[in-house]
């Protein structure tokens, strides 16, 4: 009997679990043919997740959790539950029943046909903003337009992945993740299934818009060194801007005798080159922070508690 693993990583989802866990066993329920672990993993929750999560699995033998020592992030969430999952293939999904668990049956048919990685594209993306839907989109397209892997746009984690994807992700322990691009980088046999995200039943997101810009610049510097690039390009284009107005303000002089500009003309020039040296800088500084975090190896993260892995 084929295992499957559903990971569930958490973080304040005390309202969501239950109803999330009355419609898992009801798909689980109808599909006997398979061995089911549900893999929550408790990503440093400030509410009563944890003891949901443990309420859940006294009811449910299906049910394990991995509890993680303080909130490390929904990357390194999924890390763990990768190196704990047992099953044959695993669904990726979040607690708060954006992802349909009414999917997972088409994903389990497109792994049997052979497909390693069933990702699921969104149709809808549920309520939000005007605003933060054309950034997100802008985002993927930007990150496309720069990377040599093929990172796919309007794709989260919903995901079913087999036992090769795991364990080929769980190689890669780099605690700068950006998982999103990881699937894409590792390969493998990718089948498409398209998706209504539904809106949250409970609680609110803990993406915010800073946290989101946070990855986004996490998933740039991840996986492309464009932005390096565009400093170098940016120095040769300034240079050449200022060595055009230096030819030209010098002939005008020796023309027509003008006084050459003195205060404004100065100011604005190296308030400009300035400018486009702290951007550089900046630019550095972000790939310099992550080969200090990683130079540590500290461990990606630390499990408080654990039952039924």
């Amino acid at each position: 009997m084929k295992k499957i693993t559903i990971l569930v990583p958490c973080y304040n989802e005390e309202k969501s679990l239950p109803m999330l866990h009355e419609r898992l066993a009801a798909m689980m329920d109808g599909m006997p043919q398979y061995e089911w672990e549900v893999l929550l993993v408790n990503d440093g929750s400030r509410d009563a997740t944890m003891e949901v999560a443990r309420s859940l699995r006294a009811a449910d033998d299906r049910v394990c959790y991995i509890d993680l020592s303080r909130n490390f992030g929904k990357e390194r969430a999924m890390l763990a539950g990768f190196d704990y999952a047992t099953g044959d293939c695993m669904v990726i999904m979040d607690a708060d029943l954006q992802h349909p668990p009414e999917v997972i049956p088409e994903m389990i048919k497109n792994w049997e046909e052979g497909w390693e990685d069933v990702y699921a594209r969104r149709n809808t993306r549920g309520k939000e903003s005007w605003l933060r839907r054309k950034l997100t989109m802008s985002y993927y397209r930007l990150l496309q337009s720069t990377t040599r892997t093929d990172v796919l746009q309007n794709v989260g984690d919903f995901r079913l992945i087999d036992r090769k994807c795991i364990d080929a992700i769980k190689q890669m322990r780099e605690c700068e993740r950006y998982t999103k691009g990881l699937f894409s980088w590792i390969g493998f046999r990718k089948k498409e299934i398209t998706f209504d995200q539904q809106d949250r039943v409970a609680g609110k997101s803990s993406f915010g818009m800073f946290k989101l810009a946070s990855l986004a610049i996490q998933g740039i510097t991840s996986f492309t060194t464009a932005p390096l690039r565009l400093a170098t390009v940016m120095g040769f284009v300034v240079s050449i801007v200022a060595l055009l107005y230096m030819v030209y303000v010098f002939v005008k002089t020796l023309i027509y005798g003008d006084p050459v500009a003195g205060y404004p003309t100065l100011i604005i020039v190296i308030l400009f080159m300035g400018g486009v040296q702290l951007i550089s800088l900046g630019i550095i500084g972000e790939y310099l922070a992550r080969i200090f975090n990683e130079s540590k190896d500290r461990p990606v993260y630390i499990v408080r508690d654990k039952e039924g892995v």
